[in-house]
């Protein structure tokens, strides 16, 4: 079994240690909010603000949830994904691309905008309340949460420059924006944002291109379960093959298996030992 440090709160940088608390905290905010709270005290960060907002009932996702938790060194925030089973089918309209990007840079996608517009004024409000001492800050989520993290992210960071996380770390992230909006965020989140796809995880192929566009840097989990920071096109195209005929049981049934956030957390975990 794998033995993991506990949270370092002084980390500034890409580290796979800090990958794995990240990812845990994508996993978290899938719980209530008792759990939310008495986990992120456990990890040494005493304050805590939790969010849950319904959505109106024309959207296919029922309702958003995040939480941010801190301390004097470090800020963590959290955005809660859902299954792939709920999120591939809307994704996959490529008319969707119609919201304008964080302060009219490009376009996003219109569900991942009005997901985001229920709950982002109080958790900027809360990253600000709590970042009072010059504290990281660091944005991750899992599924639709990681469309979450990285348009939170932009809207922080566009529409206010000093708000400039130190990572925004996701995991099976659908596409969420035109190029006209990843190239400059690429630019702005430079060696700041690391996009996790496991194998043939199917959230992570929609909205489909060219109208939608994934920014960087991915970092991928190929089918033995090791984590590439490169892989050429021909290898992924193999790679991806691998992963589909690997269980002969339950043909077809990979991408959506390769998405479960579990799944991302026990990777991690190998990939630390």
């Amino acid at each position: 079994m794998t033995t993991v440090s506990e949270l370092d709160q002084t980390v500034t940088d890409y580290q796979l240690s800090h990958v794995y608390w990240l990812v845990k905290a994508a996993k978290l905010a899938y719980s209530d909010e008792a759990e939310v709270r008495e986990t992120t005290r456990r990890w040494g960060l005493d304050r805590c603000e939790f969010f849950h907002t319904k959505l109106d009932a024309s959207f296919p996702i029922e309702d958003t949830q995040a939480f941010v938790a801190g301390s004097d060194k470090m800020i963590i925030v959290a955005f809660r994904g859902t299954e792939p089973t709920n999120i591939k089918d809307w994704l996959s309209d490529v008319n969707a691309l119609g919201t304008p990007g964080p302060a009219g840079k490009g376009f996003v996608h219109d569900g991942f905008s009005r997901a985001l517009d229920s709950i982002y004024p109080q958790v900027k409000q809360a990253v600000q309340e709590l970042r009072d001492n010059d504290q990281t800050l660091w944005i991750t989520g899992h599924s639709l949460g990681g469309a979450l993290a990285m348009l939170a992210s932009a809207r922080m960071h566009f529409e206010d420059p000093n708000l400039l996380p130190n990572g925004v770390y996701t995991f099976g992230q659908p596409r969420t924006c035109d190029r006209s909006l990843a190239a400059p965020y690429n630019e702005a989140f430079a060696s700041r944002v690391f996009r996790f796809v496991n194998n043939n995880d199917v959230v992570a192929q929609v909205p489909p291109e060219p109208a939608f566009h994934h920014v960087d840097d991915v970092r991928y989990f190929d089918s033995d379960g090791v984590l590439r920071e490169k892989l050429s096109f021909t290898g992924g195209l193999t790679d991806g093959i691998k992963g589909l005929t690997s269980d002969p049981l339950a043909p077809g049934t990979d991408g959506v298996r390769d998405h479960f956030i579990d799944h991302y957390v026990e990777l991690v975990e190998k990939n630390l030992s």
